[in-house]
C-alpha cells in the first residue's frame, strides 16, 4: 500500500508549518514534513497510551534499546546503553553538544549550504565555512586547512548532508576522523536523515579511528516525527558526561514511545517509504526534462529532498518567482548559503500528483500560462 497518497484535499486541513506559513493557494513543498500518514504501529502505540491516560514522564530507556537494536540491524553498528544520552531534538543536541565541548571564541566548522540551524547552534562560536565542493561532496584539503586553525575545536558535520542530499564515502569520513584526531577537532555528527539512507550510509562512530565524536540523531524525520519531540546524543561515556545534565530532560514521553515504536515496528514501513521516495526523485527528474529542459538535475543519494540549481533560467530569485508567480512555494537557496540564491530545496516525501502539479506549476510560470488546476493526490 502507497505511503505517499494522501489526498491534497486532505492535506490542506493540516495545522502545521507546511499548511499554514503561506497562502492557502500556494502548494507547499519546502520544510521537511512528510505528505503521509503516521506508520501504523506508530498510531497504535499513542492511540494506546492516550487511552491508558499514560500521559507522564519517561523512564525507561525504550529509545536507546531501539536505536541499539536498529542500529545493529541497519548497519552492524554495535551500542553500549551507557553511550546514549537524552535530548528534546537534534538541533537541541548538536548545541548542547557544540556548548560542551568548545569555548567562547572557539572556531567551529560547517559545509555550507547548509541547513540553516547548524549556523545557530555556536553561540560565542565563530563559524569557519569549508563550502562542499561543486559535486556536492567534502572538500576534504579545505577542512584540512580549517582543521588546522588553533581556534577550531569543533566540527558539524550533516551526514547525509542537508541540502545536498550526499550520502558520505567511508573512505571520505575516514580522512574526516584522521584530520580531526590529528589537529584535536571534536566531530559532532548530525545524521537525522541516516535510516532512510539505509545500509548505504556510515554512521560516524562506526569510521576506522573515529574520536572525540558524538552522533546526534533521531527517528523523527524518516517517520515523520517532529511533532513528538525525541532525540539521541551517542558517544563515549567521558564526552556525555560534558553535555548539560537537564539536557534529557526536554525529551517528551510521547515521544520516546514513538520513535521507539517506529525503530522497533515501522521498519516495513520505513522500507516502503525509501521505494516510494526514489520513485519519486526519478519522477521529479523526468518531469524537469520534460518541462524545463535547461535544468539538469540528478537525484540526490540521501535524504528526500532535491536540492535544484536554476540559475540556467535567468531568473533573479527562482524561489521568490515560484512562490509569487507560480504559486509552489520550496525552501531559498539563500537560507542554506548566500552564494546559493539560484538554487531551491524541494521536499519530495509527498505524492507523485503533487510533484506533477509542482513541475506544472514552474513551467506556467515561466511561460505566462495561467494557474488554477488543482492535484487531487
Amino acid at each position: 500500500m502507497a505511503i505517499f497518497n494522501v489526498p491534497l484535499t486532505e492535506l490542506q486541513q493540516r495545522r502545521t508549518i507546511k499548511w499554514r506559513r503561506f497562502e492557502p493557494d500556494v502548494l507547499p513543498m519546502f520544510v521537511a514534513e512528510m505528505d503521509a500518514h503516521l506508520a501504523a504501529p506508530v498510531r497504535e502505540r499513542l492511540e494506546r497510551a492516550l487511552a491508558m491516560g499514560d500521559t507522564g514522564y519517561p523512564q525507561l530507556p525504550d529509545y536507546q534499546e531501539a536505536f541499539a537494536d536498529f542500529a545493529q540491524w541497519m548497519w552492524g553498528w554495535s551500542i553500549e546503553p551507557k553511550q546514549f544520552k537524552l535530548a528534546t531534538d537534534v538541533v537541541t543536541g548538536m548545541r548542547e553538544a557544540v556548548l560542551g565541548l568548545t569555548a567562547p571564541g572557539d572556531a567551529v566548522v560547517i559545509n555550507p549550504p547548509i541547513y540553516p540551524p547548524f549556523r545557530m547552534v555556536s553561540p560565542d562560536r565563530h563559524l569557519v565555512e569549508v563550502p562542499l565542493g561543486d559535486d556536492g561532496r567534502l572538500d576534504l584539503d579545505g577542512l584540512a586547512e580549517a582543521f588546522a586553525r588553533p581556534e577550531t575545536t569543533a566540527y558539524l558535520l550533516c551526514s547525509p548532508h542537508n541540502p545536498a542530499g550526499t550520502i558520505h564515502t567511508v573512505d571520505e569520513l575516514t580522512e574526516v576522523a584522521r584530520l580531526a584526531s590529528e589537529h584535536g577537532v571534536a566531530v559532532i555528527s548530525d545524521e537525522i536523515h541516516a535510516p532512510l539512507a539505509g545500509s548505504a550510509h556510515t554512521p560516524y562512530l562506526q569510521v576506522p579511528g573515529a574520536a572525540n565524536a558524538l552522533v546526534v540523531t533521531s527517528a523523527s524525520k524518516s517517520w515523520n516525527l517532529a511533532a513528538v519531540k525525541a532525540a539521541l546524543v551517542i558517544g563515549e561515556h567521558e564526552l556525555l558526561r560534558k553535555l548539560a545534565g537537564t539536557m534529557q530532560d526536554g525529551a517528551s514521553y510521547f515521544g520516546i514511545l514513538a520513535h521507539s515504536e517506529a525503530l522497533s515496528e515501522g521498519r516495513a514501513w520505513l522500507a516502503q517509504a525509501q521505494l516510494e521516495i526514489d520513485a519519486n526523485k526519478r519522477l521529479f527528474a523526468d518531469l524537469l526534462a520534460a518541462r524545463l529542459p535547461q535544468l539538469s538535475h540528478e537525484p540526490s543519494e540521501g535524504t528526500y529532498l532535491a536540492w535544484l540549481d536554476c540559475s540556467a533560467l535567468g531568473l533573479e530569485n527562482p524561489g521568490a518567482h515560484f512562490h509569487e508567480v507560480g504559486r509552489v512555494r520550496f525552501n531559498l537557496g539563500s537560507e542554506f548559503s548566500p552564494a546559493h540564491q539560484q538554487f531551491v530545496r524541494v521536499n519530495l516525501a509527498t505524492s507523485p500528483a503533487i510533484i506533477e502539479e509542482a513541475v506544472d506549476r514552474m513551467a506556467r510560470s515561466l511561460d505566462g500560462a495561467p494557474l488554477g488546476r488543482s492535484a487531487n493526490g
